[in-house]
């Protein structure tokens, strides 16, 4: 289940609650696209916002809508007992996976990152990946670290920030995290400007942003990356450059959620306050790139 394309939908709100038909119609488009595996609740899924009850209800919906695809459920939260709570609501609504990063207000030591995943591991009845995102949890995870917790029972995938985009420079990086890891732990790239690198340097998964909201787009590029096919998946990676552009300029949250309102995927603002979204500007000139890439699909 660990490998291929996950896509990590928004979580919509209109007027700071939740809009669940949109959600499930969100993940239901992701499935008949024919993503590998749904992830919600990751933070293109504002999770942290999220009171427990609506998290509970976002699974629910989640794995309802996704059919036959595996759905992952991101269970991070500043405390322990919190994560457990949203660890049991996913595995209750069905979730395959559980997506947990090291969330904290006060900087985590690496002894107190490592006691957190053991303990999820050891109450947790489904496969656990690991999400490295120091933008916004603000720990950065070593290669001791990824091993040590990679060594756990349970323990399925370790989701990296990213590659270098040098070809030989991401082929070393990954065949490094190979030698650290054990077999049945897969790699899984994200930062999606680096996802054609991390794939054609041999990741087995591209937990993904965009991927949520323009399925198609990400399936091109991670079908022609897993199947040899690297200079092509450079090729749609580069196409995509003006998306890659606002990503970089504006964070990735903003723009997917300006081009799910774009296409009517969602109500406009549909980010939970104080996000306030793109302003009018910035939304013309994402569009004009929409229009001009042809990512009305």
């Amino acid at each position: 289940m660990f490998a291929g394309l996950s896509a990590f939908p928004l979580t919509p709100l209109v007027d700071d609650q939740l809009d669940e038909r949109a959600f499930s119609a969100l993940v239901k488009r992701l499935a008949d696209a024919g993503v590998d595996s749904v992830t919600a609740l990751g933070s293109t899924g504002s999770y942290a916002y999220l009171s427990r009850s609506e998290r509970a209800r976002v699974a629910q919906r989640a794995v309802q809508a996704a059919g036959d695809v595996p759905v992952f459920v991101g269970v991070g939260a500043l405390r322990t007992s919190h994560v457990l709570h949203h660890a049991d609501d996913a595995q209750a609504a069905g979730a395959q996976g559980l997506l947990l990063a090291p969330v904290s207000y006060q900087t985590l030591t690496r002894d107190e990152v490592y006691g957190l995943f053991e303990t999820v591991v050891q109450r947790s009845d489904v496969p656990v990946i690991v999400y490295d995102n120091p933008a916004t949890t603000r720990f950065t995870f070593d290669d001791e670290l990824y091993a040590a917790i990679a060594r756990l029972d349970g323990v399925a995938s370790i989701k990296i920030p990213g590659v270098p985009l040098d070809e030989t420079a991401a082929r070393q990086r990954v065949a490094e995290l190979r030698g650290l890891l054990p077999r049945h732990v897969t790699i899984g790239v994200s930062g999606d400007p680096y996802a054609a690198a991390g794939l054609n340097a041999g990741c087995d998964a591209w937990y993904s942003v965009v991927g949520g909201t323009l399925p198609a787009a990400a399936l091109g590029l991670a079908r022609a990356a897993l199947e040899g096919d690297a200079p092509e998946a450079l090729r749609r990676s580069e196409e995509l450059q003006p998306v890659w552009d606002c990503f970089a300029e504006h964070g990735s949250l903003r723009v997917v959620a300006a081009i799910a309102e774009h296409l009517g995927l969602v109500a406009q603002p549909s980010l939970p306050l104080p996000i306030l979204g793109l302003d009018r500007a910035q939304r013309a000139r994402l569009e004009a790139a929409i229009s001009r890439l042809k990512l009305t699909e």
